[in-house]
């Protein structure tokens, strides 16, 4: 089985059901299927081959999702990368993943001209909007096609196949400890694996309407698009959670029945006191991963949504998914994650390597299974040190860098995370990437950034602060300068100057007590 299969069967049972609703925008199974397919052949005619690597660099929207399909049909590689990332990143990736092409909204042009000035693989960008007299040359040859230009030439049939289910359909780059992200390499078998054991333990029917607001860039919100694919269903996809009651008039407009968030959309959601009086009759689960909820918040949207179904969940792009808790066992252990979801196996081991067997004892979490991914692009130390022998000769198992504790009946506890990684608005932030966004600015120092917690964001960003002598900056020079920078997820949230900074005795800035 290959991604876009799920795509085509469900195409071929129900042609004329809604599979996107876009704002006023909805399209069936049958154009969604019609258009991945055009856009296949499109990419074809461009020069894209097998296993070549596109990136998809737009907003949440039906061009999105129909982009992610047709690159699948075209046996190549996906990339969805933030829309909010700036032309440096962006550069980085296309370059680190030798993107031929990518797949771009025209109000994103600046920055697409700016970042191919800074690369030499990509020869094509296909870009979805209405034309207008823009000025779409580069300082280098680019062949620049339009989105309905390059569909209208191209026929509605599915274009031949060579891919196979250890072929690889995406890469998902995700931030590293290095400060440069990381592709994480996904064969059809790892993502058809997780996308089959989430929509079993969800218990995923055709009548499901799923809305999803977080960004297709994050694999939470990708494989929304994806398992409602599998089993027939319709996403309904917003650009963000920006205007919480809009989304919540459309979530009871369109009779949502399966709502995605992470810990901020959770606190929003808890400060919105009225939602208490509508009864949301046909939502029938909400799922929470990204970070571990509080208890009271879980308590607090049961209270809001009474009659849906709660499921604290906890994965990592690395595997997509790791566990789930059963809404039944809420009670009895609300602050546990689960166990391994179907198909996977989990288990703790201590720093040798050893399993561990007894109870509540704190070991790093390791997971085996098909949705384990096949490592990192281009970087073999990094895939070793996640990668490792598992207990049979013939695989190896990935050693998550997350320390939990596990009881008696199996269900883990998260602990804490081995490396600094922080994760914010559900998303995964280096903080050596934005502390290298500060050392840009003229003036500062030192800079050293952590997370600390945050009701509305998980963890939040807190950067510290030196200035170099007779400099003066201030917070709002700072974030700004970050917002020039960074994601938006990545920008600080507190600034803490500093008349100096710890030292370790090597002469690192010590984090220790921040």
């Amino acid at each position: 089985m290959l991604v876009h299969e799920f795509l085509e069967t469900t195409t071929g049972k129900h042609p004329d059901k809604i599979a996107i609703v876009a704002g006023a925008r909805r399209l069936t199974y049958r154009e969604i299927d019609g258009d991945a397919n055009r856009l296949a052949h499109a990419l074809a005619r461009t020069g894209v081959r097998k296993g070549d690597r596109v990136i998809v660099f737009l907003d949440n929207s039906p061009e999105a999702v129909v982009s992610i399909f047709g690159i699948l049909k075209a046996d190549a590689v996906f990339i969805v990368v933030n829309p909010t990332t700036k032309a440096e990143k962006l550069a980085y990736i296309v370059d680190n993943c030798h993107a031929c092409a990518l797949i771009t909204h025209r109000n994103k042009w600046n920055i697409v001209q700016e970042t191919v000035s800074s690369v030499q693989s990509l020869a094509s960008v296909i870009l979805p909007g209405e034309k207008k007299e823009d000025d779409t040359r580069t300082s280098r040859p680019v062949r620049t096609v339009g989105w309905n230009d390059s569909l209208d030439e191209c026929p509605a049939s599915p274009p031949p196949r060579t891919a196979i289910d250890i072929d690889l359909a995406a890469l998902i780059y995700t931030s590293g400890t290095t400060g440069n992200p990381k592709g994480v390499m996904l064969t059809h078998r790892n993502m058809v694996s997780a996308s089959t054991s989430i929509t079993t333990y969800l218990e995923n029917v055709e009548s499901d309407i799923i809305l999803d607001v977080l960004p297709l860039s994050f694999d939470y919100g990708l494989y929304q698009v994806i398992m409602s694919a599998q089993f027939g269903g319709t996403v309904v996809l917003e650009k963000s959670f920006l205007y919480p009651y809009t989304v919540i008039q459309l979530l009871k407009r369109e009779c949502v029945t399966g709502l995605p968030i992470v810990p901020t959309i959770a606190a929003i959601l808890l400060q919105m006191t009225d939602l208490k009086n509508d009864r949301f009759e046909h939502l029938r689960y909400i799922t929470n991963t990204a970070a571990a909820l509080p208890v009271n918040h879980i308590r607090g949207l049961q209270e809001t949504f009474p009659k849906a179904k709660f499921y604290s969940m906890y994965g990592l792009t690395e595997c997509k998914r790791v566990s789930y808790l059963p809404p039944e066992e809420l009670e009895r252990r609300p602050k546990s994650i689960g166990k391994g979801m179907p198909n996977e196996q989990v288990y703790l081991v201590d720093e040798q390597g050893r399993t561990i067997t007894e109870p509540g004892v704190v070991g790093e979490l390791v997971v085996r299974g098909a949705n384990v991914m096949k490592g990192y692009w281009e970087l073999p130390d990094e895939t070793d040190r996640m990668l490792r022998p598992g207990p049979f000769p013939w695989e190896k198992v990935l050693h998550t860098g997350d320390l939990f504790t596990m009881d008696a009946e199996g269900f883990l506890y998260f602990v804490s995370r081995k490396d600094d990684i922080i994760k914010s608005r559900g998303e995964k932030v280096s903080p050596r990437e934005v502390e290298n966004a500060l050392y840009e600015l003229p003036g500062i120092a030192e800079a050293a950034v952590v997370g600390i917690p945050d009701s509305l964001l998980g963890e939040a960003i807190k950067a510290y602060v030196v200035l170099q002598q007779g400099v003066t900056l201030t917070d709002d020079d700072i974030i700004a300068h970050c917002k020039s920078r960074l994601e938006d997820f990545m920008v600080p949230k507190i600034i803490e100057f500093r008349a100096s900074l710890r030292k370790t005795s090597s002469g690192k800035i010590s984090k220790l007590g921040l």
